[in-house]
């Protein structure tokens, strides 16, 4: 379909010639290879700078032929030094750092696909770009081989364009921001991420302007947790150059604070955000990183040995598996539940702002912009300079007035929350008392989210002040509530429960939400006065997401799998009366050969999908032709890979044990005639079945669950 640009596009590139790139381009070449999208944005920029189709495709081809020729792929450095040392010159796209090496005295090169740190440059360059030296950027390099023998290096830069920008002129970038409307400049930001805001309500429209507050605001602790597939981690992964994610994996003080060793800062010193995806899976081994940690997210700065002050901001992303309406009306989880449990409550009280993740449209093609916008790595520059070289909080301070229940830390993360909106939204200005308005009751609700969760946990009253407000220009005092738990009293008034996982507490049973009151049916806002008319409720709030069913409550069954059938695996018998459950005593004399070891493997890895779980006591036997040293190490390989995800397996030996079953200290036994062993050996390792068991064939067996 032909292009046609609509106002604002015109507006944009009247007031930012040069400074923007049509998204729809980046969407098309994009799936086809995996470069960064600044890159990709540079390229496009040069060679389809046009809104006629037979331009538009010339350049594309124009720059895959480029991408070809010049972009250096890491598994292809060997091939690009050779082309080098065989053509004598070579031109690259790659990205370029600039050492000072104090044993040589001099300044070396490095570029990271060409794979070669000691490159010669020229004092020129990096004088000229001071970004070569802090952190590196990408560029096009013209590489030149070192006829000389006697030089200790093989390959100099002849040329260096930078492709990222060398310099930013943030008074030009309000210069242009004056012309547009805030709700414009909101659409321009949304198209520049490439989303396509006429596809979004205004509600939504906030939550992405909430995920690039720890771009632009120092010191700024974000959380959001959510469904998968929502894009959670793109924003720090992909959309600026002074962010990086950690996916998963282990936390160390040397890696992200002070590395003691070495005298070096860690990566809050380096980057402008650390964000960390899939937070649940984080394992922190050393608790004096929890403690760097809590130092460092309440004032960005730490003290080990030495004084450590930093600007980064810290983000938190992962999913939630229970529906939120689930937990919401338990009284045995929260919000928080994906957490570590390292992160107690004095961590989950840093937060600033917490995003409700399972309001945000899945990943599709259908919200993706095919219109202008920014450059990435222009709009990325704005924000970096604004969190170096700006701060918003005194002006913020001066405006705004909280109630009596909003106490210190959350005072300081909703004035930090609206202050990252005004970076966003209004780096040349001021907000009117309407737009101030709604960017307070959104924030309000980020924390009261937050501190919702720690209420529910703590065993007294310390957090039960949730009911934080505001006062609107008219002095009437504005409560905000968050829309998911308004009618939930497991959250709003929680029973006090210990959070030490009391053994003794009932499994999870949700009781059923009550029925909203038909102001609510109404409105279900998160703010709970009429203080603000209609059409500020709408621009602030809208319906949240639908949420899942209630779940049924369990009964006891018993049943029978027929010789031949398949669907039955560990998860469809076990798991859902595994909720609330710590502790799971497997009794089963045939755990011993090969074949029966594995099986246990698998049901624990069935049984640890219960967040609860904590402790697993496998009760067996063994006869005389069982290897017992090869037994007992297998099981102690099982035994370590359960302790990384906290969970303990204790072994004993019953030489007497003749029955099978499966005890759950939530009151729940599974007996299974055959045990954990009932799977039909397959016809192939290589078919069907061979590793998802609800594919396999079952022998028969009988399968009774009862409470004790």
């Amino acid at each position: 379909m032909e292009y046609s640009p609509d106002d604002l596009d015109r507006k944009l590139a009247a007031a930012f010639d040069g400074k923007v790139v049509r998204k729809d381009l980046l969407h098309r070449i994009k799936k086809g290879t995996n470069v960064p999208t600044f890159v990709l944005e540079f390229l496009l920029a040069r060679y389809c700078a046009s809104d006629d189709p037979a331009e538009i495709q010339a350049g594309m081809e124009a720059v895959l032929d480029t991408l070809n020729e010049n972009y250096v792929r890491p598994n292809d450095a060997n091939a690009a030094q050779s082309r080098v040392a065989t053509k004598g010159k070579h031109r690259f796209i790659d990205k370029v750092h600039v050492n000072y090496v104090e044993k040589d005295r001099r300044h070396w090169a490095a570029l990271e696909n060409f794979d070669s740190r000691r490159v010669a440059i020229s004092e020129k360059y990096y004088r000229d770009t001071d970004r070569l030296l802090q952190g590196g950027l990408w560029a096009e390099i013209t590489v030149a081989f070192n006829e000389v023998e006697d030089d200790k290096y093989t390959f100099y830069v002849e040329d260096l364009r930078p492709i990222q920008l060398s310099r930013f002129d943030f008074d030009r970038y309000c210069e242009g921001r004056s012309g547009f409307s805030r709700d414009e400049w909101m659409d321009v930001i949304l198209r520049s991420v490439g989303l396509e805001p006429s596809k979004l309500t205004q509600r939504v429209k906030f939550h992405f302007i909430a995920r690039l507050a720890p771009l632009i605001e120092a010191n700024y602790n974000f959380i959001e947790l959510g469904p998968r597939g929502t894009g959670k981690s793109y924003f720090f992964s992909e959309f600026s150059p002074y962010s990086t994610l950690i996916s998963g994996g282990q936390a160390t003080k040397a890696v992200l604070f002070y590395n003691s060793q070495r005298h070096k800062i860690g990566l809050v010193g380096y980057w402008d955000t650390v964000a960390f995806d899939e937070v649940g899976g984080l394992k922190v081994k050393d608790p004096d990183t929890i403690q760097i940690m809590k130092d460092f997210m309440a004032n960005g700065r730490f003290s080990r040995g030495v004084e450590v002050i930093a600007d980064a901001s810290m983000a938190f992303v992962g999913n939630l598996d229970l529906s939120v309406e689930q937990i919401v009306h338990s009284e045995v989880y929260d919000l928080f539940q994906p957490l570590p449990k390292e992160f107690d409550l004095a961590v989950q009280d840093r937060f600033a702002c917490y995003l409700p993740g399972w309001e945000m449209p899945k990943n599709s093609s259908e919200f993706l912009t095919g219109r202008y916008g920014f450059i990435t790595d222009y709009l990325a520059e704005a924000f970096h300079h604004q969190l170096k070289q700006t701060n918003r909080y005194e002006e913020v301070s001066k405006r705004i007035k909280l109630g009596r229940a909003v106490e210190g830390r959350d005072e300081k993360g909703i004035k930090k929350t609206v202050c990252a909106f005004l970076k966003i939204l209004h780096p040349n200005g001021s907000p009117t008392d309407a737009e101030f308005e709604e960017y307070v009751a959104y924030a309000v609700e980020g924390r009261r989210r937050v501190k919702e969760q720690m209420n529910k946990r703590k065993t007294d009253d310390e957090y039960a002040r949730i009911n934080l407000s505001y006062f609107d220009t008219a002095g009437q005092e504005v409560v905000v509530f968050c829309p998911e738990s308004r009618t939930a009293t497991a959250t709003l008034e929680p029973s006090r429960r210990s959070i030490h996982g009391d053994a003794s507490l009932p499994p999870l049973v949700p009781s059923a939400p009550p029925a909203p009151a038909a102001a609510a049916l109404s409105t279900p806002t998160a703010v709970g006065t009429p203080a603000l008319d209609a059409n500020a409720l709408a621009n602030v709030l809208v319906q949240p997401a639908e949420l899942a069913p209630t779940e049924a409550v369990l009964g006891e069954q018993h049943y029978t799998i027929h010789y031949g059938d398949s669907g039955h695996s560990y998860e469809t018998i076990a798991l859902p009366y595994l909720r609330g459950a710590r502790t799971i005593t497997i009794e089963d004399p045939y755990i011993r050969a090969t074949h029966q070891v594995q099986n246990f493997v698998r049901f624990c890895e069935a049984v640890i999908k219960a967040p609860s779980v904590r402790n697993i006591v496998l009760v067996t036997s063994y006869d005389e032709a069982t290897n017992l040293q090869e037994l007992a190490s297998r099981l102690d390989e099982l035994k370590q890979s359960l302790l990384e995800l906290d969970v303990a397996l204790e072994v004993k030996v019953n030489e007497n044990l003749h029955d099978r079953e499966i005890r759950i200290d939530n009151g729940w036994t599974i007996k299974i005639g055959r045990g954990l062993d009932f799977f039909q050996k397959p016809d192939s390792w290589f078919g069907v079945g061979a590793n998802d068991l609800s594919l396999r064939r079952c022998l028969e067996t009988k399968v009774d669950v009862f409470r004790s």
